[in-house]
């Protein structure tokens, strides 16, 4: 359960004063280990630990499989047949992602128009309607929703999710991640080095958010709200889209 604490403020809406309690989200600083040497420390929400250190090794491409997870406190021990150098750099979030290119994903799986509205909906958690303080991801596997992280970092949510279904032995290939927050390079890697072949956001991507999903073969969507919708690269995973415009792949 994420953690929350009530703090006063005054309130202004036009002329209006008044006196608020609000739902405010806890932050905490998270030290990662990784085969007993120190990984790095994230800013995150202090829940979930274990799926966000699983998740956070899969997730930049250090491992693919981890073999245990361990919380002390705020730290996270995590152990896992790393393949490369870690070597991190700073994402304009303030979060870190680890340097190299972001794997190619293998997915023959195809969604609907009405199974990305789906995916969105179920983004929108009680926590982010209170607070207005996190970012949230889902992870829809075969059709079905199993799991939702939400975190004061939208990096975070993902290695949450991905943390979830790989502690739980799920296939990633043949899911669907759905994210509050924007699609820069870095996000989009973290679906790629998971094998997540497609992505639905109710934000916007970057330019080198969109190109990273071209090469690692990921079906990129963004601006999802509603009825609306943007598919940037490999709509021919949504195969009814297509249909509509006339266009085969």
């Amino acid at each position: 359960m994420m953690e929350t604490i009530g703090r006063t403020g005054i309130q202004v809406i036009g002329d209006q004063v008044c006196e608020v309690e609000d739902n405010i989200v806890v932050e905490g600083r998270a030290r990662l280990f990784l085969n007993g040497e120190y990984l790095t420390t994230l800013v995150a929400s202090p829940d979930r630990l274990e799926d966000l250190g699983a998740g956070f090794v899969v997730c930049e491409g250090l491992a693919e499989t981890v073999e245990s997870v361990k919380v002390s406190g705020m730290d996270v021990h995590i152990a896992a047949p790393a393949k490369r150098e870690i070597l991190l750099e700073m994402e304009s979030s303030g979060g870190y992602r680890v340097l190299g290119e972001a794997k190619e994903v293998d997915s023959t799986i195809t969604i609907t128009a009405d199974g990305v509205r789906a995916v969105t909906a179920a983004i929108e958690s009680d926590v982010w309607r209170r607070t207005g303080g996190v970012h949230c991801s889902v992870l829809f596997c075969d059709g079905d929703l199993v799991t939702r992280a939400c975190d004061v970092g939208r990096h975070n949510t993902v290695d949450k999710v991905v943390g979830y279904a790989t502690l739980q032995g799920l296939d990633r290939s043949g899911c669907v991640l759905g994210c509050t927050g924007r699609q820069p390079a870095g996000m989009v890697a973290k679906a790629a080095n998971a094998g997540i072949p497609i992505v639905v956001s109710r934000a916007a991507s970057t330019d080198r958010g969109i190109l990273t999903a071209e090469r690692a073969g990921i079906t990129l969507i963004g601006f999802s709200r509603g009825e609306r919708f943007t598919i940037y690269t490999h709509p021919e995973r949504v195969p009814e889209v297509l249909k509509k415009l006339g266009r085969s792949w």
